[in-house]
C-alpha cells in the first residue's frame, strides 16, 4: 500500500510517499516539501497572520496534488508545534479544512515525542536496550527513555530552533550577551525535566532524530547522506561543545558553507546546537547516535500497526 505522511511542521510542510505493509520496512518512494516557518510567522498575540495561513492551505492544495499523482491511496496529515501552539489554532485549521479538505491532526508534545521514540525503537531494534531518544524541532524539543515501544516517560519543551532563533537571538552574527541568556534560559528549562528520566536508570543507547542534530552531526565530521542510509553517524559532546563558540561567531551566510548544512536552516543552528549541547550535558551524554527514522515514520509504523489482518 502506498501512504502519504503531510506533516505540517515549524520550518517546513513535508509530504512524504512511503510503500508500506504490515510487517515489511516502509520505504521511501517520494518527498515533497515546501518551506514555511510557521514559528517564525506569528504576530506579536501568537497567532498566524493571513499571508501565513494562505501560504499554508496554498502549499497543503500542492502537497495534496502531489500525493495524488503518486498514487497514494491515504494521506496521514498532522501539524505539530507551530500550529499546536498558535493563538488562533481552530481558525486555522477550520480555513485548512474548508479550503482543502484536509482535517489536519495537531499532535500534543507528548504524542510527538512517543512517535518519534516508536520510530527510533524500530530502526534500532530491541538489542539497543533502553533508549534515551532527543528531537529538536523547528517549535519544540522532544525528549522520550523506554526499554519497549512505548516509552517510560516523554515529554516536549519549548525549545525548538526556529522559535528560539526568532525569539532569542536576534542579530547576526548574534549579540554574545544573547547567546549567554538563550544557553541560561534552555538549560533552566531543561533541568527540569532531568529527575523525571533519571529515576529510570542510566540508557543503554542515546539516540537523536531531526535535521538539526544531523547537521551538527555532520559538521562534527560524520559521513554526508551521499554515504547511504545505513552508514552509522555518531555526535559527540566535546565535538558540539567545540563548535558552539564557532558557530557563535559566524554569521548565516558563514553557517551556510558549512558541510550538510542546509540554506534555509543555517540562521536557526546556533539556537539548535544549544539545545543539543545543552541536553547532552544536562543528561550526561558523552555520544549519541543519528537515527534516519523520525516522527514521520513513526506516524506510518502506528498506522500499519493498526490496520486489520
Amino acid at each position: 500500500m502506498r501512504l502519504g505522511v503531510l506533516d505540517v511542521g515549524s520550518n517546513t510542510v513535508h509530504l512524504l510517499v512511503m510503500d508500506a505493509h504490515p510487517g515489511a520496512r516502509p520505504l521511501p518512494a517520494h518527498s515533497h516539501k515546501a518551506e514555511l516557518r510557521l514559528a517564525e510567522l506569528l504576530d506579536a498575540e501568537g497567532a498566524v497572520g493571513a499571508p501565513g495561513v494562505d501560504r499554508l492551505v496554498m502549499i497543503i492544495g500542492d502537497a495534496l496534488h502531489t500525493a495524488e499523482e503518486k498514487g497514494c491511496e491515504a494521506v496521514l496529515p498532522f501539524a505539530t508545534s507551530a500550529i499546536r501552539d498558535a493563538a488562533n489554532a481552530d481558525a486555522v485549521l477550520a480555513r485548512v479544512k474548508d479550503e482543502t479538505g484536509v482535517d489536519l491532526q495537531v499532535l500534543t508534545g507528548e504524542e510527538e515525542a512517543r512517535l518519534t521514540f516508536l520510530a527510533a525503537r524500530r530502526w534500532f531494534g530491541w538489542s539497543a536496550g533502553k533508549l534515551l531518544l532527543l528531537d529538536i524541532g523547528g517549535g519544540s524539543l522532544e525528549i522520550a527513555y523506554g526499554i519497549d515501544e512505548e516509552p517510560d516517560a516523554a515529554v516536549s519543551l519549548p525549545l525548538g530552533a526556529g522559535r528560539l532563533t526568532a525569539g532569542w537571538l536576534p542579530g547576526d552574527p548574534p549579540d554574545p550577551a544573547d547567546v549567554k541568556a538563550l544557553r541560561r534560559h534552555v538549560r533552566a528549562q531543561i533541568a527540569r525535566t532531568v529527575g523525571e528520566f533519571a529515576r529510570f536508570g542510566k540508557p543503554d543507547h542515546v539516540v537523536a532524530t531531526s535535521k538539526t542534530f544531523k547537521q551538527l552531526a555532520r559538521i562534527a565530521g560524520a559521513p554526508g547522506s551521499g554515504e547511504g542510509l545505513y552508514v552509522q553517524r555518531v555526535l559527540s559532546r566535546t565535538s558540539l561543545e567545540a563548535w558552539v563558540p564557532k558557530l557563535s561567531a559566524m554569521t548565516a551566510e558563514q553557517r551556510r558553507d558549512l558541510p550538510g548544512v542546509s540554506e534555509g536552516r543555517a540562521a536557526q543552528l546556533l539556537a539548535g546546537a544549544l539545545v543539543a549541547e545543552g541536553a547532552m550535558d544536562l543528561f550526561g551524554v558523552a555520544e549519541l547516535e543519528i537515527c534516519p527514522w523520525a516522527l514521520r515514520e513513526g506516524v506510518i509504523l502506528r498506522r500499519l500497526d493498526h490496520l486489520p489482518e
